[in-house]
């Protein structure tokens, strides 16, 4: 049972912008810090972006200052806006919960691919 549904992935080119959705259920998002992770092709996945129940963030070296991590409360869901996407950023994008370690099982992610 898939219960971390992401979306909004695509291509884009360098430089461009785009807004990851990742929507659960209350009782997973109610209360709980979530974070995005990402996979590159042929990569581990590392850790992006976190968000505490309360609305702190924390980012990851390589997206400080481009990308935003928020949440709505109201829809239980967690966002990430990206800006000034690099090719490096190209990868599935995942949520999950937890501040900077993931601790439920992984959905199905959503591919971002940013041409040069």
């Amino acid at each position: 049972q898939v219960q971390l549904v992401e979306s909004g992935g695509g291509l884009v080119q360098a430089g461009g912008s785009l807004r990851l959705s990742c929507a659960t259920s209350r009782s997973i998002f109610s209360g709980n810090a979530m974070g995005w992770y990402r996979q590159a092709p042929g990569k581990q996945r590392e850790w992006v972006a976190g968000i505490s129940s309360g609305g702190s963030t924390i980012y990851g070296d390589s997206v400080k200052g481009r990308f935003t991590i928020f949440r709505d409360n109201t829809k239980n869901t967690v966002y990430l806006q990206m800006d000034s996407l690099k090719p490096e950023d190209t990868g599935v994008y995942y949520c999950n919960t937890g501040f900077r370690v993931a601790t439920m099982p992984w959905g199905q992610g959503t591919q971002v691919t940013v041409s040069s």
